[in-house]
């Protein structure tokens, strides 16, 4: 009997993709590590139009998406072309292009929570630098901070916190696109905020992220303690995850200094590892039961 056989898609395979080929195994079912990067159409090939490395013959029962490789705006649409294929062939994509398209764009994702209601902080997202300049001499002038931030990154990575006039030479362009936010202070001491994951529409974690600086990014030493959240942020939380249609998602939320919870960021292909440290779950195995569960009612 063929053992069916689910993509997990990454170019770094590392603890988490482990971990989940661990569970999928549990389950009975074979995973294979491969990237989105050495995927091609075959539209000669009636049974397997879509080639992966790995699965040559066949397609995979369903495909779980860790990492979407960077690259020119013409190589990014391919990778995802593959996701939205696979999806329509009847294949579960998990995250699905779709999310992945909503979140891993922080302009998109800013506007979807705005325009849905949901508290997140002001944001400008424009090409004009001297415009982005103005805008952010406004927000200092009037006593507050802007971040710069790259329009694609996570963990951290090429963000600044604009303090004063000195310092608005920081402010960058991803390829062109300014991305400005308001910074937003914390309540209580120090610098804090709060990673809930989302798995097919209810939270099983939360953690509170406890910065070394204004960042509270684990990657960058934030520490992590476990909390039970309120209804409120769960609900925030799980509206978050639906409206920008994620199987799975770690959803950042910051309260602020007057108690009100703001979206910071929707993360469709999270890390759990700091979580797992202070949380009696296993996700890499409530992950496997969501996908097998997809597979069975696909």
């Amino acid at each position: 009997m063929t053992i069916p056989k689910i993509a997990i898609f990454t170019d770094d395979a590392g603890w988490h993709g482990k971990q989940l080929q661990q569970e999928f195994k549990k389950l009975g079912y074979d995973s294979v590590f491969t990237s989105l990067t050495e995927c091609r159409f075959d539209l000669e090939n009636q049974k397997v139009p879509i080639f992966i490395p790995e699965f040559e013959n066949e397609l995979p029962v369903a495909a779980f998406v860790r990492g979407v490789a960077g690259g020119s705006l013409e190589e990014v649409i391919l990778y995802l072309d593959f996701l939205h294929a696979l999806k329509i062939l009847g294949i579960p994509v998990y995250n699905d292009a779709c999310a992945i398209e909503r979140s891993v764009d922080k302009a998109m994702t800013s506007f979807l929570l705005h325009h849905a209601g949901i508290k997140t902080p002001e944001t400008w997202v424009l090409r004009d630098r001297e415009i982005a300049l103005k805008f952010a001499k406004n927000e200092l002038l009037n006593g507050n901070f802007v971040i710069s931030k790259p329009l694609f990154g996570s963990q951290g990575e090429g963000i600044r916190r604009i303090e004063k006039m000195t310092d608005l030479p920081w402010i960058t362009a991803t390829h062109g696109v300014y991305y400005l936010q308001r910074f937003i202070k914390s309540a209580g001491d120090g610098f804090s905020d709060y990673r809930v994951f989302v798995i097919n529409g209810e939270v099983v974690a939360t953690m509170r992220r406890r910065g070394k600086s204004w960042l509270n990014n684990v990657a960058k030493g934030a520490s992590c303690e476990r909390v039970n959240p309120s209804v409120e942020m769960m609900n925030l939380a799980i509206q978050a995850t639906n409206l920008l249609q994620m199987a799975y998602a770690g959803v950042d939320i910051l309260e602020d200094q007057n108690g009100h919870l703001n979206v910071i960021e929707i993360n469709s292909v999270p890390a759990w590892k700091g979580l797992e440290s202070v949380c009696d779950v296993s996700i890499a195995e409530l992950l496997a039961r969501d996908v097998i569960f997809k597979i069975s009612n696909s």
